[in-house]
């Protein structure tokens, strides 16, 4: 059991972490690295009669760059978005 659960459409995700070297080698400092818009599905809402969930506990996910709350629980951040922020699954 993760803790924390979401209500009605929305997701908890775990960013992954950003990439340390370009494809090229070169590694990137801390400011040089562009946040991840890929995460991995901690937990699911319900969903909505509306709104059905499409995602699931353990999807990775592509989302939008600007979406969601990032919150801290038991020394983790993690970012809580409504599933519609969810771009795609990476397959």
């Amino acid at each position: 059991m993760f803790g924390l659960k979401p209500l009605g459409s929305r997701v908890i995700i775990k960013k992954l972490e950003a990439e340390e070297k370009t494809v090229g080698g070169i590694i990137l400092t801390s400011t040089a690295k562009e946040k991840p818009q890929t995460a991995e599905v901690v937990a699911v809402g319900p969903g909505t009669k509306d709104e059905p969930m499409e995602v699931k506990v353990g999807d990775t996910v592509v989302f939008s760059k600007f979406a969601g709350t990032d919150v801290k629980y038991d020394g983790c951040e993690y970012t809580i978005m409504n599933q519609s922020d969810i771009l795609a699954i990476v397959e």
